[in-house]
């Protein structure tokens, strides 16, 4: 993230989002790529699709559903992919609100920039 999303939140001439169909979601886009590079072996998920704040409510009764029947791991403070499994709980988030990739774990050349 950069600080011109942050300077436009703050700044009461950005317009708010506009629906852009009858489910009230705006029509903008976000993707969240995430490569973890380990033991020169690169491995990307991806995730993607419109109206980031239409995700956000899922995303938090997902993690309170799972931790009131206990599917979370560890106690106090934690990042959802300690207390997680990261591919089962973005997978039970999957929608048409949501898409997902996952790309395997590939050899990473010396010389590439994944691998720096």
């Amino acid at each position: 993230m950069n600080l011109a999303p942050l300077r436009d939140l703050r700044d009461p001439a950005t317009p708010s989002p506009v629906a852009a169909d009858d489910s009230g979601r705006s029509a903008q886009r976000f993707v969240v790529d995430v490569r973890v590079c380990r033991s020169n072996r690169s491995s990307r998920a991806t995730a993607s699709g419109r109206d980031i704040y239409a995700v956000t409510a899922p995303l938090l009764v997902e993690a309170l559903q799972r931790i009131l029947n206990g599917r979370a791991r560890g106690n106090g403070v934690l990042a959802a992919g300690q207390a997680f499994d990261a591919r089962d709980f973005l997978g039970a988030l999957a929608s048409e609100a949501i898409t997902l990739t996952f790309e395997a774990a590939v050899p990473v050349d010396a010389g590439s920039t994944a691998a720096r």
